[in-house]
């Protein structure tokens, strides 16, 4: 059997059944934009990474299993140049000078306390474990990232040999200027068939069917939240848009080239980092409400 490495499909197929309508793929890259995810060559928009996996595939065609070429870097570099402001000239012993107007010069002094500022703790909840006693259906689909082991029994699924051994993600996906990861590893890839090829890098038992209880307490995640900035030459200013935020519990914290968001609403906290492409003042650098 051959496995389809058609975008949206990756079934496994036979070649001597194989036909123009076989496969059901997108032809398209995947595109993630302000929160939302979809592919390119259709319009369906989604927001959680799990209902984006599941977007069945627009266009029909044959099945195979040779990848294609990668496209020739067409990347070409805009460059812009700032708008001429209109010359001041004056005259000087008969010579007219033109002075193309006050020059600011910004000198980035990084202070000490910078590389002082305590790191964060990783943000991580307990993985939810399955209740043994909730039956699980023959080929159900361990819920766990990057896993994709099924069920069989409960002697090979849930014993103690490699079968029972689930390797999965327990950070959420992270896209950030072209590259593509895990949040709770390092490795970044930039081909989206290359993301989903990441291996897993934490161990546990898989998670068929849940524990079936309701999660009581605080949910702790990290998502994209709707957002603008804009810069002057002293400083950036960034807002956020999210809707019902207790203030009072709600945080930002900022550290060497990253600011931590921490949004309280409704009984759940919302997690988001964004990261600078330069050191800051951090001691001059605040939060309005």
């Amino acid at each position: 059997m051959l496995t389809c490495v058609h975008k949206g499909c990756e079934k496994t197929y036979n070649e001597e059944e194989n036909d123009d309508n076989a496969c059901l793929y997108h032809p398209s890259p995947p595109i993630f934009h302000e929160g939302l995810k979809g592919w390119q060559c259709c319009n369906r928009r989604v927001t959680t990474f799990d209902e984006f996996l599941a977007i069945p595939g627009c266009t029909r065609g044959r099945h195979t299993d040779q990848l294609e070429n990668p496209p020739e870097n067409t990347t070409t570099t805009l460059e812009t140049e700032a708008p001429a402001t209109k010359a001041a000239t004056r005259v000087e012993n008969g010579v007219e000078i033109y002075d193309s107007g006050p020059k600011i010069s910004y000198t980035q002094t990084i202070s000490k306390t910078i590389t002082e500022e305590p790191k964060l703790a990783p943000i991580e909840k307990e993985p939810e474990e399955d209740d043994l006693n909730i039956p699980v259906a023959s080929d159900t689909e361990c819920k766990r990232p990057s896993c994709g082991k099924k069920y069989v029994d409960d002697a090979t699924s849930r014993g103690e040999g490699p079968e029972a051994e689930c390797i999965y993600h327990s950070g959420t996906p992270v896209f950030h200027e072209g590259s593509k990861g895990w949040s709770c590893c390092s490795r970044k890839v930039l081909e989206f068939e290359e993301f989903l090829k990441i291996k897993g890098c934490k161990k546990g038992k898989h998670l068929f069917v849940g524990s079936g209880k309701e999660v009581k307490n605080v949910e702790k995640e990290i998502v994209q939240c709707r957002h603008d900035w804009y810069q002057t030459p002293t400083h950036i200013i960034m807002s956020i848009f999210a809707k019902k935020v207790d203030k009072q519990n709600s945080s930002v914290t900022f550290r060497e080239k990253e600011v931590m968001i921490c949004l309280y609403k409704k009984g759940r906290n919302i997690y988001y980092m964004f990261y600078l492409n330069s050191y800051f003042y951090i001691k001059l650098s605040w939060m309005l409400t």
